[in-house]
């Protein structure tokens, strides 16, 4: 049977939220309609989270429980979430309470003026510093190598037609970021201002590590920008090379002035020796990209569901 609204929410580390998150989502949308799910997805969190959703599902069967066999990550959870939406509105927000249940029907509201995508923009983030500070080198080094305006007060949360989500399903890339993903099916999005929170409870589980894992993978998944910046590089280099060693031909041919230049010669070789093994490098994360692709692997593999008839 088809929903009118589906919310789906990725799940990690949030025993001690779900009951609150729940309640709040159904709170919320029962005033906009009593025809919904909330679909909320265990990334295999370490923690209980697992037990708090099946409790919520024996208590209410409109909550859907899905437990992934490993940890994925939080887009795969998502993505995860979406495949099993059947809604002809989709809400996706992150468990932590910092996207409020409680601004969905601002963002119902807009969507039925005629808009397919709504995404909510978080203006006054109540993160601490070094969260926003990192957001924020991670948009600017990101709008940099792809060539967008990608605005960094846009995240996951947001409201999405069933037209939007079923082309969403169809990109099938490995590497995974739902809300660029988003913008580039070419839906014209609307945004509209929302509230944000303080985290619930606990701490968010990116680190400024895996900020950094995300950042590589996203621009080389999204742009070959890198890709050119190493030719140019390399070619200023050489051009460099070059006419510095002109320079040194002429001194000898014209003054006769003889050059040792034996310290030159291996800094230079260390040089020039450490850029192309960076160029490697770079080179070598494209074809690993390449590689994960061709191996043609699942996103994600489901252990239990809970709740997942057609009901």
């Amino acid at each position: 049977m088809q929903k009118h609204i589906s919310i789906v929410s990725p799940v990690y580390r949030a025993e001690k939220i779900i009951p609150e998150l729940v309640s709040r989502i159904s709170n919320a949308v029962s005033h906009i309609t009593d025809n919904y799910e909330i679909i909320l997805v265990d990334d295999c969190s370490p923690d209980n989270s697992w037990q708090a959703i099946e409790f919520a599902c024996e208590k209410d069967s409109k909550i859907k429980g899905i437990k992934l066999s490993r940890n994925f990550g939080q887009h795969y959870a998502i993505t995860a979430g979406l495949d099993y939406a059947k809604g002809e509105w989709v809400v996706v927000m992150d468990c932590d309470l910092q996207d409020l249940p409680e601004e969905i029907s601002k963002l119902y509201a807009k969507a039925q003026e005629g808009n397919k995508i709504v995404f909510a923009q978080r203006k006054i983030r109540k993160d601490g510093f070094f969260k926003k500070l990192s957001s924020r080198l991670f948009y600017l080094v990101f709008n940099y190598f792809t060539e967008t305006k990608y605005d960094h007060t846009i995240a996951n949360f947001g409201i999405y037609s069933q037209q939007v989500i079923s082309n969403f399903r169809l990109m099938k890339e490995q590497n995974r970021a739902f809300p660029l993903f988003i913008q580039w099916l070419g839906f014209q999005p609307v945004f509209i201002e929302v509230e944000h929170s303080s985290r619930f409870e606990g701490k968010s589980s990116y680190t400024f590590t895996k900020l950094i894992n995300l950042a590589i993978d996203v621009i080389v998944a999204q742009s070959n920008k890198p890709l050119k910046l190493s030719i140019q590089f390399g070619l200023s280099i050489s051009f460099i090379s070059f006419i510095i060693g002109l320079y040194f031909v002429i001194k000898y041919l014209i003054f006769n002035i003889h050059v040792p230049g034996f310290t030159s010669i291996i800094v230079s070789l260390f040089f020039v020796s450490g850029l192309i093994f960076a160029h490697f490098g770079l080179l070598g994360l494209y074809v690993g990209k390449i590689f994960n692709e061709t191996k043609n692997r699942p996103l994600y593999i489901i252990d239990i569901e809970l709740n997942n008839g057609n009901n």
